[in-house]
Parts: structure tokens; sequence; C-alpha cells
């Protein structure tokens, strides 16, 4: 089993910067592929990025260049740099771990998941 804590949410105006971390328990951290996710209020779950145990990385469509994922497993740590942030950015945003599903965009997939962490981004 894998507990996943968020951290790094916050307040930002448009155009800026953040960094979130989903730091992960276990020894078998390693073996999980890993997803951010993100949901604003009234609307479904929505993928953000996803790295694979092969270290292969994808992203949602809307994202176009302004976010990054990226892992340490020596940390047991999943990153999100999220750049150029905009107000619809504005969200919960959820780590995940996944063990076998090939489905690295679909929320149902995933086996494990974070408490969340807010982010806010002012106009």
């Amino acid at each position: 089993q894998v507990q996943l804590v968020e951290s790094g949410g916050g307040l930002v105006q448009a155009g800026g910067s953040l960094r979130l971390s989903c730091a992960g328990s276990g020894r078998t951290f390693r073996s999980y592929h890993m997803g951010w996710f993100r949901q604003a209020p009234g609307k479904e779950r929505e993928f953000v990025a996803a790295i694979r145990l092969s270290t292969s990385t994808y992203y949602g469509d809307f994202v176009k260049g302004r976010f990054t994922i990226s892992r340490d497993n020596a940390k047991n740590t999943v990153y999100l740099q999220m750049n150029s942030l905009k107000p619809e950015d504005t969200a919960v945003y959820y780590c995940a771990a996944q063990s076998g599903s090939i489905l690295y965009a679909s929320a149902p997939d995933y086996d494990y998941w974070g408490q969340g962490t807010q982010v806010t981004v002012s106009s």
C-alpha cells in the first residue's frame, strides 16, 4: 500500500509558478506509475500529467508545455512544476499512484490517492 501527501499549493498571480510535491510512503513507491489530476468546483476530475516507470511522460491537452512532471525515487517524491499559470488552472490538485493499468489518463484506473492541495490563480 502507498500513502501519498501533496504539498506546495497556494495562491499565485496569473503568469506565476508553483511546484507541487507528492511524497509517497513505502518501499514500493518506485514500483508505481504516478499521475496528477485536478478538480475544480462543479467539474469532473481532470487528467493533468503522468509519469510512467519507464519515465515516459504524458500531459493533458490544456497543459501546452506549461507543466512538467518528474519523480525522484530516492526521495519517494513526484513533482509537478507549473509555469505560466492561468486563472482557469484554479483547482484542487491530486497525485495518484497506479500499478498495472496502461490507462494513464483514467482516474478510476489509479489505485491510491492523496488528499489534494489547493491551487488558486488570481487574475
